[in-house]
């Protein structure tokens, strides 16, 4: 999505660069690309100016994706040791916390979805993971944030449409309410394993094989580990939208290798068997078996403001998974190393010649600029540093975060989980509208055809 006032971004790089230069056997070179990308994210970026809202990008971008974004700019302190933008990041995920401290903000109600607020807790838990600085003692802590985000979905389990699930949006006036999608219940189990991993706690694994066996009895998780969008509740969840995205096949596939990592015999081999399925089909997302690319909207041009982001996360989450999976190492770092090189050379446009564009399966920079498309650039080229960074750790290993395992458990005025008349609204969000999958799901055809 192009949006105003790009002739203005100006990079670390040299006016008129070919690209930014990418040598992934030199950290320097590795770093330098990082932070060019970085400072070019950033030019979108107005909430840490006089007037503006911390926390927030100007439109087209939803509440969601700067929450994203501040994950990638977490991600790019741990890669590189840059300390530029912690207190921004910092100021950001403090501020869009809410008056009951759950990362549900009474303003944003309009674009609150559980996948959303999952976006923001995760990124609280990769400040307690990564040991990002801790915030002052009168505020949340990172930990308790996370807790308090799977606390509140927790309590959103929905078992009287289709036998459980999350459904996509909070609140029922809004559009989507009747949609259960992949990326809200797989945020849940990204985070319950990772909660249950820094905190020991086994309530969160028993929370992650629950969501998990529902999505696999639903099909959104098909038995080959293809994991498709999502379903409707208004026809019992019967049908699937099978799309496929990038994102989707990411958050699955950490939640499971951190899974994996957390127990031993029988279970650990079935994670272990699902990690490897989550491999095998995620392909799909690797055009000749090399390049990241988003399969379902980049070959026809129609990709929407949220899913040229998408990348960003699949790098972030294959990356994360060779930490806490080590022997998935040598089939991920080779696709992260061509797709960082392909990304690399997309990002050769705008006046500072070092604009990042959406497609890294063709040559050069294909006129396309904003925040999805630096922070794609950005997550894929920084995860080269993955074995030189240590990996996340726990109560037990070093973490300083301080947890509130009843935080976001309280009542909040402001959520209506009720069923209700759902009303329009302009809002894309994360996969597909309801209304537009309810009549390809009745239909029985798929908005878009993914092998």
């Amino acid at each position: 999505m192009k949006i105003s006032g790009w002739t203005a971004l100006l990079g670390a790089a040299v006016l008129g660069a070919d690209a930014i230069q990418l040598d992934l056997g030199s950290d320097d070179s590795i770093k330098q690309a990082a932070s060019t990308i970085a400072h070019n994210m950033m030019t979108y970026y107005v909430g840490n100016q006089s007037g503006q809202v911390p926390g927030l990008l100007p439109p087209p971008y939803y509440w969601w994706e700067a929450g994203a974004m501040f994950g990638s700019l977490l991600d790019y302190w741990y890669y590189t040791g840059d300390t530029t933008y912690n207190d921004v990041t910092e100021q950001a995920l403090l501020f869009q916390v809410g008056p009951d401290r759950n990362y549900e903000p009474t303003n944003r109600t309009s674009d609150l979805g559980n996948d959303d607020q999952a976006f923001w807790g995760i990124a609280a838990m990769s400040a307690a993971e990564l040991k990002f600085q801790n915030p002052p003692e009168d505020q949340p802590q990172w930990l308790a944030l996370a807790q308090a985000v799977f606390n509140r979905q927790a309590g959103r389990w929905d078992e009287q449409t289709c036998g459980g699930g999350l459904r996509w949006q909070i609140f029922s006036f809004n559009r989507g309410y009747n949609y259960k999608n992949s990326i809200s219940n797989g945020c849940f189990i990204n985070l319950g394993a990772r909660l249950g991993a820094y905190t020991g706690n086994s309530t969160y694994f028993e929370w992650v094989d629950k969501v998990w066996d529902w999505m696999t009895e639903e099909g959104l998780v098909s038995p080959s580990f293809q994991v498709f969008d999502g379903t409707d509740v208004t026809i019992n969840c019967t049908q699937l939208d099978h799309v496929q995205w990038s994102y989707n096949g990411g958050v699955m596939l950490l939640g499971a290798a951190t899974m994996w990592n957390q127990t031993t015999g029988d279970e650990q081999s079935k994670w272990g068997d699902r990690v490897t399925g989550l491999l095998k089909e995620n392909m799909v997302f690797f055009q000749n078996g090399t390049t990241m690319y988003e399969v379902a909207c980049e070959p026809n041009n129609n990709c929407n403001v949220d899913q040229l982001s998408f990348k960003a996360y699949l790098s972030r989450w294959m990356a994360a998974t060779t930490k806490v999976a080590p022997w998935t190492a040598d089939q991920i770092l080779p696709l992260l190393a061509s797709s960082a090189q392909a990304a690399a050379q997309s990002c050769s446009g705008g006046n500072d010649g070092s604009t990042c564009g959406t497609k890294w399966t063709q040559t050069g920079w294909d006129g396309a600029y904003g925040v999805g498309q630096q922070m794609s650039a950005l997550e894929v080229i920084q995860s080269n540093m993955i074995q030189k960074v240590s990996g996340p750790v726990s109560n037990k290993t070093g973490g300083t975060s301080k947890g509130d395992y009843s935080a976001g458990s309280g009542s909040s005025s402001h959520v209506d989980n009720a069923p209700g008349e759902i009303t329009m609204k302009d809002k894309a969000g994360a996969g597909v509208l309801t209304a537009v999958v309810l009549i390809m799901l009745l239909g029985g055809g798929y908005w878009m055809s993914v092998d």
